[in-house]
């Protein structure tokens, strides 16, 4: 009785043991004595009792690989710290446990390797704005370099890249400068530009000076022009009236006689009255002269009429 119970506990030991249940995405690897036999697959699976064994187990999702800061060499000899993040997954499950032994170990330090070979072809410049590009350099080599493992490679992203303490106080020295430079720029550029406006805005208002003046005088000229044409004017039509009345009548004769007489003895007042004049000689033949040739010519005028 003993030994039935002992064979039915084992048949059922071995009923249970040879049933296996997968979960979806997720796969089993099967040894039959110690040989890769198949792989099980989501939803209900058998095996034999004793013979076969599960050796691997191991999800087909997407998994994330958080790579810890590493220091790198720059092109240029700079020192920083780098850390990444991998999206990866597990494609082929046979490849991933038998290719390599440690699958997580191997990843790991594959993109510590690529990173840093990536980065060593760069300058520290170069690292802050080919982010993009370094990611999918990284993306494309370690695609690659992990397919014999059965191994997908999703995403790349470089998190953070932080030089040293060093280099930050001189890029932050540097970039000081930098804004002075430029700030120094822009000032001899403003000063450059007022100093322009300003000779320009000179020389505009000279030219505006120099054209109201000419204008100006222009203007002055006519009207001095027209004055001596105007005055030319009235002194031919007074002379004409003149003329006319001493013809008309021979008493008017005297009489203008006495007005030039008057006129001349006025002119050589004021003439003695300037502050430029301190003699004045008068010649009384002068008069008697002027007037005469006066006459004259209001004669001739007559006889010429006549």
């Amino acid at each position: 009785m003993e030994s039935l119970f002992i064979l039915i506990f084992l048949a059922g030991s071995a009923v249970f043991g040879s049933v296996k249940i997968v979960n979806e995405k997720n796969e089993f690897l099967v040894e039959r004595l110690g040989s890769y036999n198949k792989k099980l697959t989501p939803g209900l699976n058998f095996i034999m009792p004793f013979l076969d064994k599960v050796v691997y187990k191991d999800t087909t999702r997407d998994k994330i690989l958080d790579v810890p800061p590493q220091s790198c060499i720059t092109k240029d000899n700079v020192s920083i710290s780098v850390d990444a993040v991998i999206y990866w997954r597990i494609v082929d499950m046979e490849k991933a446990y038998y290719k390599i032994e440690d699958l997580q170990l191997g990843m790991e330090n594959l993109v510590l390797t690529q990173i840093r070979a990536e980065i060593g072809k760069l300058e520290l410049d170069e690292t802050f704005v080919a982010r993009s590009e370094i990611n999918n350099i990284l993306l494309r080599e370690l695609d690659i370099a992990t397919d014999p493992w059965g191994v997908k490679v999703l995403r790349v992203e470089l998190k953070d890249i932080t030089p040293s303490s060093a280099v930050q106080q001189s890029m932050e020295q540097q970039m000081t400068a930098e804004r002075r430079k430029r700030a120094s720029i822009l000032n001899s550029e403003g000063e450059r530009d007022s100093a322009i406006n300003s000779a320009q805005g000179r020389a505009e208002a000279k030219l505006l000076e120099a054209e109201s003046m000419k204008k100006a005088a222009i203007l002055e000229a006519e009207g001095k022009k027209q004055q001596q044409i105007l005055q030319a004017q009235a002194t031919a039509e007074a002379l004409d009236i003149i003329v006319n009345q001493v013809k008309s009548d021979p008493s008017a004769e005297k009489a203008l006689q006495f007005l030039l007489t008057q006129q001349y003895l006025e002119m050589g007042k004021v003439i003695g009255s300037s502050e430029s004049s301190k003699v004045l000689f008068i010649d009384p033949n002068s008069i008697v002269s002027t007037l005469h040739g006066i006459g004259s010519i209001v004669e001739t005028d007559s006889l010429g009429k006549g």
